[in-house]
């Protein structure tokens, strides 16, 4: 790890990016293969490659059975584990701590965060789905906040270039609104997934079940997957870190090929505490920087600054740059900064038992969670609701379950090797429209320990989406009771915004700067030197994960910077 602490000179680059994490790591690469030297400042610890502790850790090697005591969580952790399923012995390294990072919420709004090189990206779940233009174009049909200033036609070529270098495997079902992607060889259906799809279809021609489309090389392709990485060997402990490079990950991937250009600069434990804005020019100058470490602050300068920091990093940053021609925070013209905060809200779903099919098994695991249903609702005018906008999504699997009730003994042994029942389990994923009064905002009176004002949260899910997921739950009904399903049982307890880990919006793209925060080349409108291409920028929420499309904006916003400083040089 370089430090510069001689002249302005030293401290100097022709770009910065604020993140290590999705967008951040893919801004970088982006920006140091174009022949940019780059610093990448990361607010979290330092983290490389192989840097895995429990990633070859067998589950009786993991304390407390993989739990985390009650003790700690009450602690440490009171609101990272509001999501039962998240925070295990096998991933709190990655995971913040409350009591060290707080929050304030008038609504509850449940934050996952990493702080640590590569951010959330170790942490995902990788899932892979295109937008089309039903998504980009639903705004203005229905007259819903601002129309988004691109549509699929701006957008397919990028989708088409990561997904190349990422890596997605998946299996093309020729759907205009889930477009087709550049595919790896998908990780099929088991049987008794593929008998979900079959009785489905035949029953709902409308719904398409295919395997979940996921960022794991289920095959290595050296001269396209650059960085550290390998072919995935399906072992399902993503969350964990790969140590084969078998998923994408800023780590494995991004970082390595931007280190190899010679142009990279990365600090780590170096918090943005704001944009340093000049009045002459009306562009950024660069950034001002807390070390996590000593608290001693720094200043970094650059023609061009990334906002990769997170929606909510990205645009508490933004919203703390505050100067006398943006009293109200860097590019805060519009007054929407901070506002339209969106993630897909779930914890609805279903589950049930299987009698068919007891002569057969599988093989292995799959890192991919098995299928994905897409949208079928509003597609069309046959599929049309009176009663919501927008639509759902459905990620879920089968398999089969271990019995477990044999005594002790020789029939304990012989039962946990012998297969259970089919157990099938679904959860649906639901948009959420972009309310203008669902937002955060920084605290007038709280500072965390560096001196930066803490967030306050204020969203929540309203009728549309509490209509949405009636629907969706019906819906799965249906479907299992069309495959024969017995024991169906369905919830729908709705979450929190933040809990599907998916948070967009909040410095939204937009025609006109009098109601947008970026233009469609995500460039801030007033100050066209900072563009911010992660999850900020986004417009509507979709039914889709949205990392796949940060990524691909994130390579077009430094494709036309990169153009537009040769043909004009500057910004």
């Amino acid at each position: 790890m370089r430090f510069n602490s001689q002249g302005k000179d030293e401290v100097s680059y022709d770009a910065i990016v604020i993140g290590s994490g999705i967008s951040g790591g893919y801004a970088a690469m982006e920006l140091c293969r174009k022949g940019y030297s780059v610093l990448m400042l990361e607010r979290g610890r330092m983290v490389e490659h192989g840097e895995y502790p429990t990633a070859n850790l067998d589950s009786w090697d993991l304390e407390y059975q993989g739990r985390v005591p009650r003790e700690e969580i009450a602690a440490h952790y009171y609101k990272q584990n509001r999501l039962s399923w998240w925070l295990n012995q096998d991933n709190k390294h990655w995971i913040v701590k409350d009591d060290e990072y707080d929050y304030e919420e008038k609504q509850r709004f449940d934050w996952i965060r990493g702080h640590h090189v590569g951010g959330r990206s170790i942490m995902w779940g990788r899932h892979c789905y295109r937008w089309s233009d039903l998504d980009f174009e639903a705004n203005l049909k229905e007259g819903i906040a601002v129309d988004w200033p691109i549509r699929y036609a701006d957008i397919e070529p990028w989708y088409t270039y990561v997904e190349k270098f990422v890596g997605v495997q998946g299996k093309k079902e020729g759907l205009p609104h889930l477009p087709d992607g550049e595919f790896l060889p998908p990780f099929d259906l088991n049987c008794a997934e593929d008998h979900f799809k079959r009785a489905v279809e035949s029953t709902f021609p409308e719904r398409r079940i295919t395997p979940g489309r996921t960022a794991n090389l289920t095959k290595y392709i050296p001269e396209l997957h650059h960085g550290t990485r390998g072919q995935c060997q399906a072992r399902n402990r993503c969350w964990r870190g790969c140590p084969y490079g078998g998923y994408f990950s800023s780590l494995s991937s991004t970082i390595p090929v931007a280190n190899e250009t010679g142009n990279l600069t990365l600090l780590a434990n170096s918090i943005v505490h704001s944009l340093i804005y000049d009045d002459a020019t009306e562009r950024a100058t660069g950034v001002r920087v807390i070390d996590a470490e000593t608290k001693e602050t720094r200043e970094y300068f650059s023609k061009v600054i990334f906002c990769n920091a997170s929606t909510i990093g990205s645009t508490a940053i933004l919203l703390n740059s505050k100067s006398e021609r943006f009293p109200d925070g860097l590019g805060n013209d519009s007054g929407e900064l901070g506002h339209n905060l969106m993630d897909h809200h779930y914890g609805m779903g279903g589950s049930a038992t299987f009698d068919g099919l007891q002569d057969k098994y599988y093989q292995g695991r799959k890192p991919n969670g098995g299928f994905y249903i897409p949208r079928f609702r509003n597609i069309d005018a046959a599929t049309r609701r009176k009663d919501y906008l927008r639509g759902f999504g459905y990620q879920g699997g089968m398999s089969r379950a271990t019995n477990l009730d044999a005594p002790f003994g020789p029939e304990f042994k012989k039962a946990i090797t012998t297969p259970g029942e089919w157990r099938f389990r679904a959860t649906c994923f639901g948009e959420l429209l972009p309310y203008h009064e669902n937002k955060m905002e920084l605290s007038t009176d709280q500072v965390d320990q560096y001196g930066i004002p803490t967030l306050v949260f204020d969203a929540g899910l309203k009728e549309n989406e509490h209509k949405l997921r009636e629907d969706g739950v019906n819906a799965l009904a249906e479907m299992m009771e069309a495959a024969g399903f017995k024991n169906i049982e369905t919830h729908n307890d709705p979450t929190a915004v933040g809990a599907a880990i998916h948070e967009m919006g909040t410095a939204r793209m937009g025609h006109d700067p009098r109601t947008s925060v970026l233009n469609r080349w995500n460039q801030v409108h007033a100050v066209p030197n900072v563009f911010v291409t992660d999850g900020s920028f986004m417009v509507s929420s979709g039914t889709q994960n949205p990392s796949i499309t940060y990524m691909a904006m994130t390579a077009r916003a430094v494709d036309y910077m990169d153009k537009q400083l040769k043909k004009e040089g500057t910004l």
